[in-house]
């Protein structure tokens, strides 16, 4: 089988900001003597790309046959959002590079054509997803380290990390995209910069050349509120108040009506003390219609229902129509395992909570996401979900667990459905086409083949 061959990077000009990343280790620079860079900013704003391409030179041209690490929140992550772009870029620079997938590991080569020699430097791959990652990498001795998206990596595996950095000459490189003014890394890295030797940087969208306004004003128009303070502004702030402060009543609430829907889905939030929710989807052109609601709170009510009768009531809720795919909270395996027995086509949901958060929010705004005006309980609980104060003193987003099991249905089906869909990668258009009307409806070998195909996807788990 022949090698595949690497397309060429699309090289753009660097900004201000991108020379600075690449010339500050540099002799002569004014901040050769800095241990630590740090990036921070926008998100989109062209900071990845250029730190690792400038981590590479810096290795390359200050050390020989000697160990770096490359971290990020997982090894896949690194592999999408880093490595294929590397590769690109070091192809171009005449960089050999020796991917070792099965240990982690990738060799960087360079031939000095002036004076032949050739450089040859050891990359180690790690992923600091949680606190036991930490000790993936103990032991090993390092001349220097990447961490992308350090923000999201816990302070057990950064301080673990940093502390193999025991080479002469090794420097630290950090980016990340903000969170709270109490995170541990704005505290400790940011806030005390000077005192750590570092060089912060801090990146807007303006400052990656290869973004159009056209494509920085989309972005602008997506996010609201927190979300947009951190990813747009780049601002290290506080989530507080109502999370969905975007939704509003005249905008995305709509009539109830009879409409002809293109395609359906169901999302659920399930609970036995706490109420049980379904919602029912319908797809109109590029928009999707939350418009019939099912709400059962066996605490208030007074009497818990059994995962035998809400499956009664789903039947009862979806009119019998086994066509269509119910998204459903992840912890209920019991009444997952009732539908299924059934023969109702089951996804157990992606439960990423501030990540589903933060993408209902721009399909909110977006209008992309509307309800109907019957959605009663979902209408309320957008005025009443809201983040947690007090942990959000403490450095961490995490929202009040009350009046929320609406939210977490939305969340469900757009974290699970609509992130797949609104993904660059190519999907199968025939998910469409599986409704509840005798039009759309296909064979059930057919609706399994689709389904699995939406299951295997990477971008759903």
């Amino acid at each position: 089988m022949k090698k595949k061959k690497i397309k060429p990077f699309d090289w753009s000009p660097p900004s201000l900001k991108q020379l600075k990343v690449l010339t500050w280790w540099m002799k002569g620079s004014p901040y050769a003597d800095c241990d630590t860079l740090i990036c921070d900013g926008a998100i989109r704003s062209g900071k990845t790309v250029i730190m690792v391409l400038s981590y590479i030179n810096w290795a390359s041209a200050n050390f020989n046959d000697e160990t770096f690490a490359i971290c990020s929140k997982t090894i896949g992550a690194f592999r999408r959002n880093v490595l294929v772009p590397l590769k690109k870029m070091l192809a171009d620079l005449n960089y050999i590079i020796e991917d070792h997938r099965a240990d982690n590991l990738i060799t960087v080569v360079f031939k000095d054509d002036k004076t032949g020699k050739v450089i040859s430097n050891d990359f180690y791959v790690f992923g600091g997803k949680d606190e036991a990652s930490q000790d993936l990498i103990q032991g090993i001795t390092l001349a220097g380290v990447f961490f992308d998206e350090v923000a999201l990596m816990p302070e057990s595996f950064v301080n673990q990390a940093t502390a193999r950095c025991s080479v002469d000459g090794s420097k630290l490189w950090f980016n990340c995209n903000p969170e709270g003014p109490f995170h541990w890394f704005y505290i400790k890295y940011i806030k005390k910069a000077k005192k750590r030797n570092a060089l912060r940087i801090h990146f807007e969208m303006e400052d990656n050349p290869s973004l159009t306004t056209r494509i920085i004003n989309r972005y602008k128009n997506q996010y609201s509120g927190v979300f947009y303070k951190r990813f747009i502004l780049g601002q290290w702030v506080q989530a507080e108040g109502i999370i969905y402060s975007m939704f509003d009543r005249n905008v995305n609430i709509v009539q109830a009506k009879t409409r002809e829907y293109e395609a359906y889905y169901v999302s659920c939030d399930y609970g036995t003390k706490n109420p049980t929710v379904f919602l029912l989807w319908g797809k109109i052109g590029k928009q999707w219609v939350c418009f019939k609601e099912y709400y059962y709170d066996g605490r208030k009510e007074g009497i818990q229902k059994t995962d035998t009768q809400y499956a009664d009531d789903y039947e009862d809720f979806i009119g019998y129509n086994k066509t269509v795919t119910i998204i459903v909270d992840p912890s209920a395996a019991s009444f997952i395992a009732e539908l299924r027995s059934r023969g109702y086509n089951v996804v157990s949901a992606n439960n990423d909570v501030l990540d589903g958060i933060r993408l209902t929010g721009s399909l909110i705004k977006q209008q992309t996401l509307l309800f109907t005006e019957n959605c009663s309980h979902t209408e309320e609980e957008f005025h009443t979900y809201v983040w947690d104060e007090k942990a959000s003193a403490k450095g961490e987003d995490k929202v009040v667990k009350e009046h929320d099991h609406c939210m977490d249905a939305v969340r469900y089906f757009v974290n699970t459905i609509l992130k797949y869909l609104e993904s660059n990668q190519p999907y199968d258009d025939s998910i469409y086409r599986k409704g509840m009307g005798a039009n759309h409806r296909a064979p059930a070998s057919e609706r399994q083949d689709t389904l699995n195909k939406l299951l295997e996807h990477n971008d759903i788990f």
